[in-house]
């Protein structure tokens, strides 16, 4: 995680201009959000990223601008997953998710259980945030209740990581804990599905 925030950050990527730079971030948040195949990107690293480089002297982007478009992207990205899973069903979500139908069992029993507060929540977790707005939908899941989560989520990650970033610049401790912070969620990314393996293992032995 720590290239794509290098790399994000790089001056290099000033030669974009500011319109570029916006597309490449509001993109990266829809796609995300609002389609099965961008589960896989950074989108957290992308956003404090941002945030970083919007604080930078001469910088071509706008924080205010930055906070709006970043949070209308991360609303309009899972009011179409919601949308898509209402119309289309579970068994479109199935053959959309390709290998990635690996997680959605999880995704569901983490939606079954906690309703309203796994939209606001999915939204740290990566490779939830793709799957819940679509479960939302499949479940169907009241629009305004899923519509007043969905702002509350998109504000509390967008626009907090953006403004995280941003005063990361001139607080390195803040960066330092970001990258704690990061590393550790990426680590329980990785233990928690093993653990859960080796425990279904364990049951399954007779």
């Amino acid at each position: 995680m720590s290239d794509w925030l290098a790399h994000l950050a790089d001056p290099q990527l000033e030669d974009l201009g500011a319109a570029g730079l916006y597309v490449l971030v509001f993109g990266i948040v829809f796609a995300e959000t609002g389609t099965l195949v961008g589960f896989w990107l950074p989108g957290s690293s992308v956003l404090f990223s941002a945030g970083l480089l919007a604080a930078r002297d001469g910088s071509p982007l706008s924080l205010p601008v930055l906070v709006v478009g970043v949070t209308l992207s991360a609303i309009l990205g899972d009011t179409v997953g919601y949308w898509s899973g209402r119309r289309l069903g579970r068994p479109w979500l199935l053959r959309r998710a390709g290998k990635a139908a690996r997680h959605l069992p999880k995704a569901e029993a983490f939606y079954a259980r906690y309703g309203w507060f796994a939209v606001v929540a999915c939204r740290f977790i990566p490779w939830l945030r793709a799957f819940t707005p679509i479960i939302a939908g499949t479940a169907a899941m009241s629009y305004p209740r899923f519509f007043s989560a969905n702002v509350v989520g998109a504000l509390c990650w967008g626009a907090m990581l953006v403004l995280a970033g941003y005063a990361a610049d001139s607080q390195p401790w803040l960066r330092t804990l970001a990258y704690v912070v990061a590393g550790t969620a990426i680590l329980f990314s990785i233990v928690a599905p093993l653990v859960s393996w080796l425990r279904r293992r364990r049951a399954a032995r007779p």
